[in-house]
């Protein structure tokens, strides 16, 4: 296993780069109003796509002008307690990641997929710290699931991505190509073996990396 990889970098490295950028965004509203909801439940995770209290700061309008550039976006988050990879997801667009307590994110590269079996070796991933108050991009090429939190401790995070994404299927198309990764609305799924993601695609070869 390439171990130099499980050691946290900063999002401020410059290893950083290829996966992301840190953004100029206020989030102290954002944080104050998410550190208020009530703790999730222990050894719990919850994505919650769109919450109202968030669409209506300041920040929302922000974000929808500037770094969307006025296409429709959805503001929710994903909180609680996580210290496994799991699975890797990505999306035909960025997601805007808000980190309102220290945690970890897990990422990868999508031109490391092996397109011929839709597998992806877990050994590529790297580690990367994000302080508590401090926004990231993450390009629609960075493979990235549930954030881990610090320490065992509840992590939160606001999610912001282009409005639908993660909805149900209409319809699933056929489990051809790509298509087999295809799991929600703009959102293309490949989970490890221990996760147990009820119809997932299992392509994460390796160890579920852990922290």
């Amino acid at each position: 296993m390439n171990t130099k990889n499980l050691f946290p970098k900063n999002v401020r490295e410059e290893s950083f780069r290829p996966y992301g950028r840190v953004l100029d965004l206020r989030v102290d509203e954002f944080v104050e109003i998410i550190l208020e909801s009530p703790a999730i439940p222990k050894g719990r995770v919850v994505y919650e796509p769109s919450v109202k209290k968030f669409e209506m700061l300041s920040i929302f309008n922000e974000l929808t002008s500037k770094t969307f550039g006025e296409m429709p976006i959805e503001f929710g988050h994903c909180s609680g307690f996580n210290n496994k990879l799991n699975a890797l997801e990505y999306h035909r667009s960025s997601e805007i990641d808000i980190a309102a307590t220290d945690l970890i994110l897990m990422l990868g590269h999508r031109r490391d997929i092996d397109y011929k079996n839709f597998t992806y070796d877990t050994d590529k991933v790297e580690m990367f710290f994000v302080p508590a108050g401090v926004a990231v991009e993450l390009y629609a090429t960075t493979l990235h699931y549930a954030p881990c939190g610090i320490d065992g401790k509840e992590f939160r995070c606001g999610v912001v991505l282009p409005r639908g994404t993660n909805e149900n299927l209409s319809a699933k198309p056929d489990n051809e190509g790509e298509n087999k990764l295809l799991f929600a609305v703009n959102k293309w799924l490949i989970s490890h073996k221990e996760s147990n993601i009820e119809n997932s695609f299992v392509g994460l070869v390796g160890k579920n990396l852990e922290i």
